[in-house]
């Protein structure tokens, strides 16, 4: 980024990697009971990287996503020959998903993006009554 960020960039760069890793957890949640006919194809839990990106000039740092990744354990195999995405052997594999710290994950991020829009609506403040100290 050129030039020194602001509290503005700073909270909504931050908004914005929040609302990746609630894309994430949503997409976990909706995979969550998934059945897949081979371990290959069934469905990984992903979470995204954070990477800090710190400015010398203002120092202020913030947070980007660098990637998104596969995380977690491995699909459970579950023996069941009369599903039909059950694999020669008669298994399936089921979503690697825990629906729980899945659960745990959205109410951490909403609350992580919460508090970005409080600091936001209190810079905005702060910003307007210096203004009005100026009239």
């Amino acid at each position: 980024m050129t030039g020194p960020r602001s509290i503005f960039d700073v909270a909504g760069r931050a908004m914005s990697a929040q609302l990746v890793r609630m894309n994430t957890t949503a997409s976990n949640l909706a995979n969550a009971g998934g059945v897949a006919g081979s371990e290959a194809g069934a469905y990984r839990s992903i979470k995204p990287v954070f990477r800090t990106s710190y400015d010398q000039a203002s120092g202020l740092a913030t947070v980007d996503v660098q990637q998104v990744v596969t995380a977690g354990p491995a699909p459970t195999r579950r023996h069941d020959p009369s599903h039909p995405l059950a694999n020669a052997d008669g298994d399936v594999f089921d979503a690697a998903v825990d629906e729980t710290r899945e659960l745990v994950d959205m109410m951490e991020t909403a609350r992580n993006y919460q508090n970005n829009v409080e600091v936001l609506q209190t810079a905005k403040s702060l910003i307007l009554d210096t203004l009005k100290l100026g009239r």
